[in-house]
């Protein structure tokens, strides 16, 4: 069988896991001849499929994409199914969503699942076409067998020091993940079933060569992947600032003076519990930021509490003033119904989003999707109150509040499919933008 093909399908916030991807399959030696393309928009996917047929390779069309992505997805996938003609293309999906939910995504026409960490299933999956094995009995991948799902057992977690953190044959640059997995089990998040036991930390040795490299090819920032800035090689909930400062003094020796150095923000994000004197110092002193993303998620103690976050409001609201305090604008996440949130619960977190923005933090406003996979998966979001929208409209006309609550209280529809449906090109490059993890797993 001719060797296959890798279409990487950046074009659904996927940019980073698929770079990930499409490196493991160059280091492993049965796969490093595997020609891979990046397609960087919904526009250059049936084109990219064409150029590949046409050369008589079979395409493997790797996606990647969140919960709020899927229907978009799912619409480009219609679209390409029915414009690719007769090529041999097997699509095969990942990311938080599919590995959740392979049943829903299998049923919306995708041909494989894969479940988990990606980086050991794309590599066997490549292998098995070229070696003419069944693609379906590949460990971690999951399939529709006479309409029955079928799982592969998952191959075992990987150290991270394993793993590319980017893709420099390619010239593919991405935040590099420092951390997989979390301690804490907040209800409404994917992160520690998608990534069970203990976090699993990159090296500080790995991360220097891996910054090294990228000062060779010329890039002068360094974005980090991690679900909790501050918690960077602890096994628990403990913050270990010893081990955040070693690390943030190799990315400075090994990038030079002038690189600058985000962590922090998204998708480096920090609990409002961890946050201290003696960390925002650290920062001050490490980092180029001066905005800091923190996690509040709710000016409810009661929601907290049923959210399972671990910390009061007062410690939130603390932290806030310890960060602005530092000389950081904070960037503050809040959820708006919650399952079973009260009026009176949800009041409550509009007025500390009125609070915070009279001291100049900017909300980051998200109506509550229920995720799959999680415990809240089947949970109805509370409706918004026409008092509380009005008070939430006010804070946004005024620049305190922004993000995505409209969209999602709306079930996560709206432009982004439309633009999807229209073929409209979603840049997923830009080095700012941070998005994903690095792994099929965003």
């Amino acid at each position: 069988m001719a060797s296959s093909v890798f279409i990487a399908n950046c074009g659904h916030g996927g940019a980073t896991a698929l770079n990930v991807l499409s490196a493991a399959l160059g280091e492993d030696l049965c796969t490093a001849d595997t020609d891979v393309v990046f397609v960087d928009s919904s526009a250059e996917l049936v084109p990219a499929i064409r150029r590949v047929s046409a050369g008589g390779a079979p395409a493997v069309v790797g996606w990647s994409f969140c919960s709020q992505d899927f229907e978009c997805a799912a619409i480009e996938l219609q679209v390409a199914r029915e414009e690719q003609g007769e090529a041999t293309v097997w699509h095969v999906a990942g990311g938080p969503h599919a590995s959740a939910d392979p049943d829903g995504t299998l049923r919306a026409g995708f041909d494989l699942c894969a479940i988990g960490e990606g980086e050991a299933i794309l590599v066997e999956l490549i292998a098995a076409l070229q070696e003419g094995r069944d693609p379906k009995r590949v460990p971690g991948i999951a399939s529709l067998n006479a309409g029955r799902v079928v799982t592969c057992a998952p191959p075992p977690a990987r150290p991270l020091d394993e793993l590319p953190a980017f893709n420099a044959r390619c010239g593919r640059i991405n935040p590099l993940e420092i951390t997989r997995g979390c301690a804490y089990r907040c209800a409404f998040c994917q992160t520690p079933r998608l990534f069970p036991g203990r976090p699993r930390h990159r090296s500080v040795d790995n991360v220097r060569r891996n910054v090294a490299e990228l000062r060779k090819m010329g890039v002068r920032y360094v974005r980090f992947v991690t679900p909790n800035a501050l918690g960077y090689g602890t096994s628990g909930r403990a913050c270990d600032l010893g081990a955040l400062e070693e690390l943030l003094a190799a990315v400075r020796e090994a990038s030079g003076p002038h690189t600058k150095i985000y962590l922090g923000t998204f998708p480096s994000e920090v609990r409002p519990d961890q946050v201290s004197s003696e960390a925002l110092a650290l920062l001050r002193r490490t980092v180029a930021n001066r905005d800091l993303a923190i996690g509040v998620q709710s000016g409810s103690q009661r929601v907290l509490d049923r959210m399972r976050r671990g910390y009061s409001v007062e410690q939130a609201r603390r932290a806030v003033e310890c960060a602005i305090a530092a000389g950081f604008r904070p960037q503050v996440d809040l959820i708006f119904g919650y399952p079973g949130e009260t009026p009176s619960e949800r009041a409550e977190t509009v007025a500390l989003a009125e609070e915070l923005g009279v001291l100049g933090v900017h909300i980051r406003g998200h109506s509550f999707m229920p995720l799959p996979g999680t415990e809240l998966a089947d949970a109805v979001a509370e409706p918004m109150d026409a008092g509380c929208a009005a008070r939430l409209a006010q804070l946004e006309s005024v620049g305190v509040l922004h993000g995505p609550w409209r969209r999602q209280g709306q079930g996560g529809k709206g432009l982004a499919c439309e633009q999807v449906a229209a073929g409209c090109a979603l840049d997923a490059r830009a080095p700012e933008a941070g998005r994903g993890t690095a792994s099929i797993v965003e």
